[in-house]
């Protein structure tokens, strides 16, 4: 999908929120398209390489939108936040550890043949770096593990609500989400994806995940989760990041490689100020996020390191990673 005259433009000649604007609709065009499980795994490769031509011009040349990309686009967290404030009379929040906006298009089309009433489909910023404990603490939340059985507590930002994180079949998620009278709002942590991400194997991640997700995704269970969660609240389904299918990326070269596996090893980023290298464009950039200072790596590359670079991960700077869904819906 080519970027019109006008969409270069507002890359090239507008404000930073206008570049956002447009890089990130243009994303969200590309991954919402519908997918058939049978040619999944080919249509999500092409579309990560077309989503790959403007992760190349934000580290080419227009690297300097990812400083304001903390102050140009909303964050998921706060964009969480504010929705929580509407008036609605019960609401719930589905976070999917590690969602992309690959999955859009099974939330998208699940949702519609089962009936459920879109109201927002959009992209909205992960912390930097994407990682869940940043997620955590920007919503409140001592730490993920804390939102169990419960266990949320009277400090985070998403009041009142019941909280949960497991990491169990959806059926088994169904039977937790207690809908007794007096209890309005859920907070409910699916530890999906993320488990599948980091035990992916060489190679082969991205297309054994696009499968799994078909089958997760557009199974009964789910939505018979979904539903019970949707009953008669209002609901969100979201993630604290997204990832990068680094098992795709080209493989860096010379003084660029040595210098990522030593301030990466197998990562994308590295806290506290560091040396970003005397590379043009540069392969790194140092972000002040409400997080701290840190080191991220900038754009599509691996490199060698001990253990081998992970095929899907996440942490840096680059467009599926550092997005994550934001789906609306009621029943």
């Amino acid at each position: 999908m080519a970027l019109t005259a006008a969409a270069l433009h507002a890359l090239t000649q507008g404000s930073d929120a206008d570049a956002w604007r447009v890089i990130i609709d243009h994303v969200v065009e590309i991954a919402r398209k519908p997918l058939a499980a049978g040619n999944a795994p080919s249509e999500v490769v092409k579309r990560d390489r077309e989503v790959g031509e403007l992760d190349l011009f934000l580290s080419s040349s227009g690297w300097d939108l990812w400083q304001a990309f903390g102050n140009s686009v909303e964050r998921t967290s706060d964009r969480l936040v504010r929705w929580w404030a509407e008036p609605f009379s019960a609401k719930a929040v589905l976070i999917l550890d590690g969602l992309s906006l690959r999955e859009l298009p099974w939330l998208l089309q699940g949702a519609k043949e089962r009936g459920f009433t879109l109201h927002e489909v959009s992209a909205n910023a992960s912390e930097l770096p994407g990682e869940t404990d940043e997620f955590t603490r920007a919503l409140g939340f001592a730490s993920r593990s804390k939102l169990q059985n419960n266990g949320g507590g009277l400090a985070h930002k998403l009041q009142p609500a019941q909280t949960e994180t497991v990491d169990l079949p959806w059926k088994d998620c169904e039977g937790l989400v207690n809908n007794a009278p007096g209890v309005k709002n859920w907070v409910f942590w699916h530890h999906w994806p993320d488990a599948k991400l980091h035990s992916a194997s060489s190679g082969q991640g991205l297309e054994l995940l696009t499968k799994e997700a078909a089958q997760q995704l557009g199974s009964d269970d789910f939505w018979a989760f979904v539903e019970r969660l949707a009953t008669g609240r209002r609901l969100v389904i979201t993630s604290d990041h997204g990832y990068a299918a680094t098992g795709y990326f080209p493989d860096a070269d010379g003084e660029v490689s040595q210098f990522l596996k030593q301030t990466f090893s197998s990562g994308r980023s590295k806290a506290g100020t560091g040396d970003t290298g005397p590379f043009v464009p540069p392969v790194a950039l140092q972000i002040n996020s409400p997080h701290g200072a840190h080191l991220l790596a900038l754009g599509r590359r691996k490199w060698r390191s001990q253990g081998g670079y992970p095929t899907l991960t996440h942490g840096g700077l680059s467009l599926l990673e550092a997005l994550s869904p934001f789906v609306e819906m009621t029943k």
